[in-house]
């Protein structure tokens, strides 16, 4: 279940989670950010880092200039949704946004996935449409 845009402002102004907030989408002359119908949409703060190729450098999220995690590093992991019924061992995608070489460690966290709760059973799940990567075992290509 999504949370509305009164539960958000409620929250992030009580508790200041967001700072500075912005009550309603801010759109002329900027990428759109603020307070939308079911989220927030961040913006660039005036204070970022570039990434540059000195000294042929590896991006190594254990050993960065300030505590960060791999999508502060640059790294991307797309994890397709996850259907109803749905079993097997997850393949994640891992993209590097970086110029730069960068480190992944086995056996540590990478990213996070969201569960959302329905009001109603699926018509149709995944198994019974006998997906084609239901039980799927280590890494799997994709299929046509």
């Amino acid at each position: 279940m999504l949370k509305s845009d009164r539960w958000i402002r409620k929250t992030a102004l009580e508790q200041g989670m967001i700072n500075p907030f912005s009550e309603k989408q801010v759109r002329e002359g900027v990428i759109s950010y603020g307070l939308s119908s079911y989220g927030y949409d961040l913006r660039v703060a005036d204070e970022f880092k570039i990434f540059t190729n000195v000294n042929s450098t590896t991006v190594d999220p254990k050993k960065f200039d300030g505590k960060s995690t791999y999508a502060r590093c640059g790294i991307i992991v797309n994890v397709t949704p996850f259907e109803p019924e749905w079993e097997g061992f997850v393949t994640l995608e891992i993209s590097n946004t970086t110029p730069l070489p960068a480190k992944i460690y086995a056996n540590e966290g990478l990213c996070q996935i969201i569960f959302f709760e329905s009001d109603e059973i699926c018509e149709t799940s995944y198994a019974d449409r006998k997906g084609k990567y239901q039980a799927q075992k280590g890494i799997v290509l994709p299929k046509l």
